[in-house]
């Protein structure tokens, strides 16, 4: 009735999920997909009205605990957090992460969450942490459609949880179709239990157990779940449950029906085989229970589902039509007080007029009509303006409050702590700083872990981490196998649950596998629960200089436009970094840490507080003074624009060299604005592609800091070519800025402005 925007079903999957929901204990977490709502209700963390008010998008927080109406209908979650965003006793509670759309996308993270009871289990000086874990004895539970298993994501997680031995339960909804197009596009043998077979354990080989029930069949779901569940819960070994001869009566979604692709013989089928007919047969023949108790009881139920959809829309709308009838009011008055009066009641009476109005249509009204007011001083021009100012802010908290932390412990409320030095502080490589750092963290807390491609044994590719495995043990430092995407996944399931992971990804350049996870899962995460869950993860990784396409990556405008709601900081050197890492340990939100590829060996000196230091974001630090142009610059191009400041200096000009230290959040002090007001230039330099991240650190400057207003000459942009890097020395200098780029253009901005001071070099 126009009364929601879409639907999604879970029609045909009631059974399984009641059987699951038997076997989910307090504790358990489920990392499912867009059909479980029978499963929620199950377990007594959904109500009808609750799942009628997300259709509506109701954007109080107790009406839809799961996203406060910031996600479609099929999306749950659990409010793992208290009111002041600490986590909750997660081990007494029955828990959902929160769910995202794309397909496969709630695998990387079951992964993690299933990873956390192991390490729950075998790490001692975890045992402590009963609030987040009984000894690891929490199943990981996950859902997905039978199509969706062809993703790489899928066979990512299936493949690491093998290789882990982790208590992950993974259900496939099998009803033989993805939307239109039938099984046997979608997987080998038409079949994912088969397709997977190779992967099922034996006496002598560690494995995946995979088990096979029908999804009309209760009590063979009942056996499933049973024998399911106890293997996970008490062996920690994988379970594929593969819920087959399933059925989807309702289509995919309000976008489209079954029956335009389903032959007769399968409707048919369906019709027959549907499990709330199949599960009433049982009841009936089997429990004996009289077909007209049955008919009362779907009676009842078909009537408390109808009284809950009715409170659901009455409780969403009231908060609606209280503004909509404060700005009739409002307008009315206006229309009698006001010139244009006719012009007022047109604007009334479309808002009068509305069907099932909405807040755009209430703010639309009253924005038309100031325009028409723009040129009256009106009592009700004045409220009409004090309403929509109230209304932007709490629109504000209602659709896009919540990106980052907002809790004591954000990482932008971190006490800020100088490194400190004295007379017998160490000159050393600039790894040996980060291990020192890493060192400090394990051994002052046992929810600290890191892993990633060989940050164990070895320490990681350049010895950030030497050591460490055989110091904190193999639990601590963990190697991984060669799979971005889980090992971001890995990390989020394990934030989750209340750890603190370091989660490495090699190189910046294979971020990209890792990208998809990150920007729909965490980036989002606090956002689309509005704070009920956080997942605080460092990932690390390493990039800008060195050599070659695939070894020398710096696309930093990548990660900004796709990863708002993780923090990015962008230190020059390695003392920079470990304090970066120390800030974000102590916080409640997530980051990613770029190191300098070609830093690790720079002499550095090692603070004598290198676990405690911090170094605050968003605030950009002066590297060198001037005030004929300011240089902007993160990374590694801070040695290169040092470098480069020393020769424009012997040619006469003074430039500010500023280190943004952090992109997000950027410069929240305006820093680099106070620089711009002194010497009224301003050149943004990286290594990013043209139009990257100096596009970015421009618009932040002169449009958000205003820094237009000062400007003598157009701003300059210093960026690497559009195309990879070419290897080796030479392709590195043609490739990306070098000194003598960086000098010749920043004179040229001087010699425009002064052409008889610095007279043409070339």
């Amino acid at each position: 009735m126009g009364k929601a925007k879409f639907g999604i079903f879970g029609d045909g999957k009631e059974l399984a999920q009641i059987a699951m929901a038997k076997v989910f204990r307090p504790g358990d977490f489920r990392s499912g997909y867009y059909r479980d709502q029978t499963f929620m209700f199950a377990i007594g963390e959904l109500t009808v009205q609750q799942y009628f008010a997300q259709l509506y998008a109701h954007t109080n927080v107790e009406a839809d605990p799961a996203s406060a109406g910031r996600l479609m209908t099929g999306h749950y979650a659990t409010r793992m957090l208290d009111e002041n965003g600490k986590f909750k006793r997660l081990s007494e509670l029955k828990n959902s992460s929160a769910d995202i759309s794309p397909t496969a996308g709630q695998m990387p993270r079951l992964l993690g969450l299933a990873y956390a009871s192991k390490l729950f289990r075998e790490n001692p000086s975890l045992h402590s942490y009963s609030d987040l874990s009984v000894k690891g004895s929490e199943v990981a539970f996950g859902t997905i459609g039978n199509a969706s298993t062809s993703e790489g994501m899928f066979f990512e997680a299936l493949n690491a949880a093998g290789v882990l031995q982790v208590p992950m339960l993974m259900s496939v909804w099998d009803d033989g179709y993805g939307i239109s197009v039938p099984q046997e596009y979608h997987t080998t043998k038409s079949s994912i239990s088969k397709a997977l077979a190779g992967m099922q354990r034996t006496a002598t080989e560690k494995g995946i157990e995979i088990i096979i029930a029908k999804g009309w069949d209760y009590p063979e779901l009942i056996d499933a779940y049973q024998r399911a569940e106890k293997i996970c819960r008490e062996e920690h070994v994988p379970v594929l449950l593969h819920v087959v001869e399933m059925t989807q009566p309702q289509g995919h979604s309000t976008s489209g029906s079954h029956e335009r692709y389903k032959s007769k013989e399968r409707l048919e089928w369906e019709a027959e085989f549907d499990p709330i007919r199949k599960m009433r047969e049982w009841i009936v023949n089997e429990v004996m229970i009289l077909p007209e108790e049955v008919d009362s009881i779907e009676k009842e139920a078909k009537l408390a589902a109808k009284q809950a959809k009715d409170r659901a829309w009455k409780a969403f709308t009231e908060d609606i039509k209280k503004d909509q009838n404060y700005v009739i009011k409002l307008l009315t008055q206006a229309e009698k007080e006001s010139q244009h009066g006719a012009s007022i009641e047109e604007v009334l009476v479309d808002l009068i007029k509305a069907i099932n109005p909405t807040r755009l249509e209430t703010m639309r009204a009253a924005k038309r009509a100031l325009r028409i007011l723009r040129e009256e001083n009106l009592d009700a021009k004045a409220k009409l303006i004090e309403w929509v100012k109230n209304a932007e802010s709490d629109n504000h908290n209602r659709y896009s409050s919540h990106l980052y932390s907002e809790s004591d412990e954000s990482a932008l409320k971190v006490e800020r702590i100088d490194p400190v030095y004295s007379d017998d502080s160490s000159i050393v490589d600039g790894r040996e700083v980060l291990q020192q750092c890493f060192d400090a963290a394990l051994s002052r807390d046992p929810r600290v872990l890191a892993f990633g491609e060989d940050v164990g044994k070895i320490g990681d590719v350049n010895q950030g981490f030497a050591g460490l495995q055989q110091k904190h043990g193999e639990y601590r430092v963990t190697d991984t196998s060669i799979r971005e995407c889980t090992i971001a996944g890995q990390g989020i399931g394990l934030a989750l649950r209340g750890l603190r992971p370091i989660a490495e990804i090699q190189y910046l350049d294979y971020f990209i596998y890792a990208l998809q996870t990150l920007s729909d899962d965490l980036a989002t995460l606090h956002y689309r629960t509005k704070g009920g869950q956080k997942a605080p993860l460092i990932i690390r990784t390493r990039g800008h200089r060195l050599e070659g396409v695939w070894h020398a990556g710096s696309p930093i405008g990548m990660i900004l436009h796709s990863l708002r709601g993780i923090y990015l900081l962008v230190p020059r050197n390695m003392t920079q970094a470990a304090g970066f890492y120390n800030t974000m340990l102590k916080s409640d939100d997530p980051a990613i840490i770029i190191e300098c590829l070609n830093g690790y060996r720079l002499k550095e000196r090692l603070p004598d507080n290198i676990g405690e230091f911090t170094v605050p974001l968003g605030v950009p630090e002066i590297l060198r003074e001037g005030t004929d142009v300011t240089i902007v610059t993160y990374g590694s191009m801070c040695r290169v624009v040092m470098e480069a400041a020393e020769v424009l200096e012997q040619a006469g000009i003074l430039a500010e060299v500023i280190d943004v230290q952090t992109l997000l959040p950027f410069d929240i002090h305006h820093i680099i604005l106070d620089s711009l007001k002194k010497t009224n230039r301003i050149v943004f330099a990286d290594e990013d592609v043209p139009g990257g991240a100096t596009s970015y650190m421009m618009q932040q400057v002169l449009e958000n800091q205003n820094g237009y207003q000062y400007l003598d000459s157009k701003p300059v942009t210093i960026t690497a070519k559009e195309h990879r890097p070419a290897y080796a020395s030479d392709g590195d200098y043609f490739s990306k800025p070098n000194v003598e780029e960086v000098f010749e253009k920043v004179y040229d901005l001087l010699r425009e402005a002064y052409p008889d001071k610095f007279p043409s070099i070339y």
